[in-house]
Order: structure tokens, then C-alpha cells, then sequence
């Protein structure tokens, strides 16, 4: 009973230490990071395929055949950006966990004292600057997705006009969006049996909503940016000043040798010349 009892206090100590050891800011970060990319790619992706299946059956659009970029090679372009953005935020948000458990000092927990390298501060300074280009990125993701939702909110705008109002003609012309060349006249009225089909869809009002999540996931991964700043700027502070505190140790351990030489070398000097 006593081994065991002793046992426990030693994994409670252990785990108290495991979770002292937990960059917590870090973990927060990372998880609204996660949840933002998460937001932003599946939602994305999602209301990208809707309008696809918009603009086929309500405009009456088709692939041009060929080499020529239109408005649906542009989108599958996004969607391949979209699989790599995923990707790559993934393996960041591990790279940037892992460099805040080494800066709260988890393996010096573990492993006793550590050293300072140069190697480990240019990694620090690095991470904050790309942090900061990936922040001033989503930054222009936020604002580009912003344009989607926008249009669809005009567009949701005719489609309830036309119901509130009898005998409106309210027309929604691609053109105005650069979706279409000048040359090409893709529009629907309200007085079309196509616009009335669209409006009464659920496909238009859920592409709608997942403009909006995939917007509210992009401006969540400009958050998290902020919050990883935030935390590498203090972990940068961390490093610098164990740094410091490294050198001024190693300083009065050479200080403390050396004084400790000379005393035994004049004690040594003394008993000589009283023996």
C-alpha cells in the first residue's frame, strides 16, 4: 500500500509537470487556426461546386472547350489553392506548436538545463516573420472572399425584392461581376421561369451560407495570425532574455572558478611556507 501510494503521488507530480509544460496560448491558437482553415476549405469547396451548379442551370453557362481560362477553369484553379492552403496550414500549425513547446521550457523540465542556441533564436525570428506574411495573406483571403459573398447577398437581395413587390423587373446581369465578357449576355430577370426556379432553390440560399462560413473562417485564420504573433513575439522575449541570464550565469561560474583557484592556490602557498 505504501509503494503504491508513493507511485501515485509520483505520476500526479508527473503529470502537474506534463501539463505545466503545455504551451497553452500555443494550443489555443492553433486550434482556432485549425478551425478557420477548416471552415474556410470545406465551406469553400462547398459553395465554389454550388456555384458551378448555378451558373449551369439557371445562366444557362457552359466550359469553353479549349485553352480558354473562364469563369469555371478560374474556380477549379481556386480549388486546387483551396486543397493546398489546407495542407500547408496543417503542417504549420504543428511547426509552430512544437517551437512553443521548446521555448516554454518543456524539455528543460524534462532534461534539466538547456542552452540557447543561435540556431534556435533565427528560428524564432523566423517564424514570427512568416507569421506575419501568412497574416497580411489571409488578410487579402478574407477580402477576396468577401466579393462572393457580396454578389450572392445582391442577388438574394432581387430574389426577396420580387417576392415583396409584385410586377417589379429586376434583371441580375453577370457582366457587371467580370464573370462574363462584354461580349456575352448572361442575365436573369425576374420575370424569367429560371429566376423564379433559383429563388425558390435551396441551393442558392445554402451557397449563400457557405459563402458567409468559409468569409467567418478566413477572418478566424487572421485572428489566430494575430494570436501566433503575439505568442512568437513573447516567446522571442523568452529566448532573449534566457539568453542573457545564460551568459551572465556562464560569466559568474568562470568568476566563481577563478576565485575559488586563487584561494586554494594561496592557501597552498601558506601551508608551504609554514611547513
Amino acid at each position: 500500500m505504501r509503494f503504491f501510494f508513493l507511485n501515485g503521488i509520483g505520476c500526479f507530480e508527473c503529470c502537474i509537470k506534463c501539463l505545466g509544460g503545455i504551451p497553452y496560448a500555443s494550443l489555443i491558437a492553433t486550434i482556432l487556426l485549425y478551425a478557420g482553415v477548416a471552415l474556410f476549405c470545406g465551406c469553400g469547396h462547398e459553395a465554389l461546386s454550388g456555384t458551378v451548379n448555378i451558373l449551369q442551370t439557371y445562366f444557362e453557362m457552359t466550359r469553353v472547350a479549349g485553352d480558354v481560362i473562364d469563369v469555371f477553369t478560374m474556380i477549379d484553379i481556386f480549388k486546387y489553392v483551396i486543397y493546398g492552403v489546407a495542407a500547408a496550414f496543417f503542417v504549420y500549425g504543428i511547426l509552430l506548436m512544437v517551437e512553443g513547446f521548446f521555448t516554454t521550457g518543456a524539455i528543460k523540465d524534462l532534461y534539466g538545463d538547456f542552452k540557447i542556441t543561435t540556431c534556435g533564436r533565427c528560428v524564432s525570428a523566423w517564424f514570427i516573420m512568416l507569421t506575419y506574411i501568412f497574416m497580411l495573406a489571409w488578410l487579402g483571403v478574407t477580402a477576396f472572399t468577401s466579393l462572393p459573398v457580396y454578389m450572392y447577398f445582391n442577388l438574394w437581395t432581387i430574389c426577396r425584392n420580387a417576392t415583396l413587390v409584385d410586377g417589379a423587373n429586376l434583371c441580375l446581369d453577370l457582366r457587371q461581376y467580370g464573370i462574363v465578357t462584354i461580349g456575352e449576355e448572361k442575365k436573369v430577370c425576374t420575370t424569367s421561369e429560371s429566376f423564379i426556379k433559383m429563388c425558390d432553390s435551396n441551393e442558392l440560399n445554402m451557397t449563400f451560407h457557405l459563402f458567409i462560413v468559409a468569409l467567418a473562417g478566413a477572418g478566424a485564420a487572421v485572428i489566430a495570425m494575430v494570436h501566433y504573433l503575439m505568442v512568437l513575439s513573447a516567446n522571442w522575449a523568452y529566448v532573449k532574455d534566457a539568453c542573457r541570464m545564460q551568459k551572465y550565469e556562464d560569466i559568474k561560474s568562470k568568476e566563481e572558478q577563478e576565485l575559488h583557484d586563487i584561494h586554494s592556490t594561496r592557501s597552498k602557498e601558506r601551508l608551504n611556507a609554514y611547513t
